[in-house]
């Protein structure tokens, strides 16, 4: 990780557009603005594949579980228009962060290098951050299993 990130540190600030739930199509969001409530980052490689797939539908399959407990946002650097077919393929309720920009990945520090088939490349590292409505990070999954990650989401908010 480019950043090494941890427990009680504040969550560093972004700006990006959120797209889907009460976002719509696309509208800007900070993490500023969502000050005083706890929220869910959870960063996934790429939209509509397979894994970043049964993140998501696992999240969506508990979505009433985190109504009122927390925002929750995925976050990739695919663009707006990708992350609104993903949604509306799978029926998503939460909204997706563009950061085609790096921006936020870098700061969060899951813009990794990795190996596939020996293949060395660039890309996100699965992980999940609690913020808790202090601003501060309160819980960071690392290398996030797709399987039983909304499980664990929730367990850590029922702490």
């Amino acid at each position: 990780m480019n950043t090494e990130l941890k427990v009680g540190a504040l969550a560093p600030s972004f700006k990006s557009t959120a797209v889907g739930g009460k976002y719509g199509d696309g509208t800007p969001v900070s993490l500023a603005d969502l000050a005083g409530q706890t929220v869910v980052l959870y960063f996934y490689p790429k939209d509509d594949t397979p894994g970043c797939t049964t993140q998501a539908c696992g999240l969506r399959d508990a979505w009433t579980q985190f109504e009122g407990k927390a925002a929750v946002f995925g976050v990739s650097v695919d663009p707006a228009k990708s992350h609104r077919r993903f949604i509306d393929k799978f029926e998503l309720p939460f909204p997706l962060l563009t950061d085609e920009d790096h921006k936020i990945v870098d700061a969060y520090g899951v813009w990794v290098e990795k190996s596939m088939y020996g293949k060395k490349y660039m890309g996100i590292e699965r992980t999940t951050f609690l913020v808790g409505a202090d601003g501060k990070i309160a819980k960071i999954f690392s290398k996030v299993k797709p399987e039983g990650h909304a499980e664990q989401v929730l367990a850590a908010l029922s702490e």
